[in-house]
């Protein structure tokens, strides 16, 4: 809760720092590496079935980030992907279209 006064006006000091996790290795691994492995992964499904959020974690664990379900719900909600049942519509409605 400590907070900079910059030229940019006042700032809470952590939003100057990424949040990390230690991987199965036991090293300090960012946050933002694991949204950007997320992000690969969901850009690389099958679009007609996208993986749900619990096959996202067990993907995301067999790469050595230990995380919850719960976690990859939230960075996929930070990262603005939709749930797997939005992704499947919207890929049925683009066949649609075609």
């Amino acid at each position: 809760s400590k907070y900079v006064d910059s030229p940019y006006g006042i700032k809470l000091i952590k939003s100057f720092f990424s949040e990390g996790i230690k991987n199965d290795q036991g090293i300090e691994v960012s946050t933002i590496e694991i949204k950007k492995e997320l992000k690969e992964i969901i850009e690389k499904e099958d679009k007609a079935k996208p993986l749900t959020d619990d096959q996202l974690t067990k993907i995301i664990n067999e790469k050595g980030y230990p995380i919850a379900r719960r976690t990859v719900a939230k960075y996929r909600e930070i990262l603005h992907i939709p749930s797997s049942s939005e992704r499947r519509r919207k890929a049925k409605m683009e066949m649609s279209l075609c």
